[in-house]
C-alpha cells in the first residue's frame, strides 16, 4: 500500500511585538499564530499593543514545570498495593538513576500514588529539558514499572498507562498538581488605556469576568476552568511551533482574574497545563525551525530553557487575546461586528505547511 503525504495548509500571521517581563528576563517578541479564525490575529494583537502601554508589559512567572506518565499495577489486595506503594516512595533515590540510564535528559522530580480496591496508579513526574516529552515519560515509565514488577513482590502489570496522568483530557488532577510547564501571567492596566484603547473600564471587565468566566462556568461543570476562549491561542500558537496539539484539551484549563483597582485593571491567566517543547517530533519541518527561531527559541541554553522560553510566550498570548476579548464582550454588538467584518473582508494570509 502506498502512503501518500499530504500537506495541510493553515493560514498563519505573526502579531505584535508583546512586550514581557518576569523570572526568565524582559524582551518584545512577535507571536506566530496558525488559525482559520481570522479575527485572532487583530484580537491579540490589541491585546499585544495594550502590553506595550505599560514599562514592565505581561509580567510572566513560571512556577513549576513537570512532565507525567501514570502506569497500573494489579496487587493481590489492597493491603498489598499499600505496602508496595510504600516501597515505591522509599526507593525513589534508585528509580531516578535509573531513569537517567534510559535518557540524557529526563529526570524523575516527585512520585504520586492512588489505592482503588487492589489496583495501585502510580503517577511518575518527570522533567524532559527542552523537550514536551511525551515519548521521554512513556519510555522512562516503561523502564521503572518492568524494575518495580522485579523487585516489589505481590504485584503484577496493569497498563503502561491509567490515565491519572493525564494526557489529552480535562481533569481535575492536572489543574490542582499541573501536567506541563505551570505559567502566571499578571499586567496591570492604567485607566486611561482601559478607556482609550479596550473602549470600557475596569470596573466592567472584572464584573464581566466574575459573571462568565467564574459562575458560568461553575453553571456549566467546568473542571479546574474558568476563562474565555484559551484554547484559540494556545491551538494557533501550538501550530505555529510544532507542538501536539491535542495537548489545548488540558492547556485550555486555567484562572482568568479581573479586580478594579482605583481604575486601573489588574488582569491574570494562569495556566498550569502548558505542554510545549523546542525539540521533537514536528519541530524539524521549515516553517517550525523558522517560527522557533524567530521566537529566540533556538538560542544555546541550558537544557529546558529554550522549552520555558516558549511556554512563557504562549501564557502571555493567552492574556493578549482573553483581554482583548472580554474587553470587546462588556460592549453590546462589538463582539459579532468585528467578527462579521473581519471574516467577510479579510484577505488571505501565509500560510503554515504542516506535513
Amino acid at each position: 500500500m502506498n502512503v501518500t503525504h499530504v500537506v495541510a495548509e493553515v493560514p498563519m500571521r505573526w502579531v505584535g511585538p508583546v512586550r514581557m517581563s518576569g523570572n526568565l528576563g524582559a524582551f518584545e517578541t512577535e507571536v506566530p499564530l496558525a488559525t482559520y479564525e481570522s479575527p485572532l490575529w487583530p484580537s491579540v494583537n490589541r491585546g499585544a499593543k495594550i502590553s506595550r502601554q505599560v514599562e514592565e508589559g505581561i509580567i510572566a512567572t513560571l512556577v513549576d514545570d513537570r512532565m507525567t506518565r501514570s502506569v497500573i499495577v494489579e496487587a493481590t489486595d489492597a493491603h498489598t498495593a499499600h505496602l508496595a506503594a510504600q516501597e515505591i516512595h522509599r526507593r525513589f533515590d534508585e528509580l531516578n538513576k535509573l531513569v537517567r540510564t534510559c535518557s540524557r535528559f529526563a529526570n524523575l522530580v516527585g512520585i504520586r500514588h492512588e489505592i482503588t480496591a487492589n489496583l495501585l496508579y502510580i503517577r511518575f513526574e518527570f522533567t524532559t529539558g527542552d523537550a514536551s516529552g511525551h515519548n521521554m515519560v512513556t519510555l522512562s515509565a516503561d523502564v521503572l514499572l518492568r524494575h518495580i514488577l522485579q523487585v516489589i513482590p505481590g504485584i503484577s502489570y496493569g497498563s503502561i498507562s491509567g490515565n491519572y496522568c493525564t494526557d489529552k483530557k480535562a481533569t481535575a488532577i492536572n489543574g490542582i498538581l499541573g501536567r506541563g510547564k505551570n505559567v502566571i501571567t499578571e499586567l496591570t492596566v492604567p485607566r486611561s488605556v482601559v478607556t482609550g484603547m479596550l473602549h470600557t473600564t475596569a470596573a466592567q471587565i472584572a464584573t464581566l469576568n466574575v459573571r462568565k468566566n467564574l459562575i458560568g462556568t461553575v453553571l456549566a461543570g467546568g473542571i479546574r476552568s474558568a476563562n474565555a476562549h484559551y484554547a484559540n491561542m494556545l491551538l494557533a500558537f501550538y501550530l505555529a511551533t510544532g507542538q501536539d496539539a491535542a495537548n489545548i484539551v488540558e492547556g485550555s484549563q486555567g484562572i482568568t482574574v479581573a479586580e478594579d483597582r482605583d481604575g486601573d485593571l489588574y488582569f491574570s491567566c494562569t495556566l498550569p497545563n502548558l505542554i510545549v517543547g523546542t525539540v521533537g517530533n514536528g519541530k524539524g519541518l521549515g516553517f517550525v525551525e523558522t517560527n522557533l527561531t524567530r521566537l529566540g527559541c533556538r538560542a544555546t541554553r541550558d537544557p529546558g530553557e529554550n522549552a520555558h522560553r516558549l511556554a512563557i510566550i504562549a501564557a502571555a498570548t493567552v492574556l493578549c487575546g482573553e483581554l482583548s476579548l472580554l474587553a470587546a464582550q462588556t460592549n453590546p454588538g462589538e463582539l459579532m461586528r468585528a467578527h462579521v467584518q473581519l471574516e467577510r473582508n479579510s484577505g488571505p494570509a501565509p500560510v503554515a505547511k504542516s506535513a
